[in-house]
């Protein structure tokens, strides 16, 4: 099922996208798209102040030898403190939105199936664990 909310929602985007098909045109929307939910964090963050970032050094405390992967995990933090306000959460899914539609034209003229990406990505997740290093 999942595979044909993707397979529609592509096929959805190439029926409706008609003034930018050059691929320079994707390419630079999608870069923009990209930006506008970089400005839409920072805006929750300095406009609404529904979150804030706190962000300093990641320090490991306690390091030993004995330390399991799953544990390092949770040393780590994401300077993110907070959560989006309902107006915030609805511009971030608009823009996040965006960029998907944005994602998708760059797949039709590729000749990239997203579904395809998504599940070759999961694979390699799935397999390298914490070892893909992303």
């Amino acid at each position: 099922m999942k595979d044909v909310i993707f397979d529609d929602f592509q096929n959805c985007v190439s029926e409706s996208l008609l003034r930018h098909r050059s691929v320079l045109d994707i390419m630079t929307k999608l870069q923009e798209s990209d930006s506008r939910i970089n400005r839409a964090v920072a805006k929750a963050v300095t406009n609404c102040g529904c979150m804030s970032i706190e962000a300093k050094k990641q320090k490991i405390e306690d390091l030993d030898d004995n330390i399991s992967i799953e544990d390092l995990k949770d040393q780590f933090e994401t300077h993110l403190k907070g959560v989006p306000c309902d107006n915030c959460r609805d511009v971030l899914e608009k823009e996040i939105g965006n960029h998907l539609f944005y994602i998708a034209s760059l797949c039709n003229l590729l000749d990239l199936n997203m579904y395809d990406i998504l599940l070759k990505e999961y694979d390699r997740i799935e397999t390298l664990g914490k070892f893909s290093l992303k």
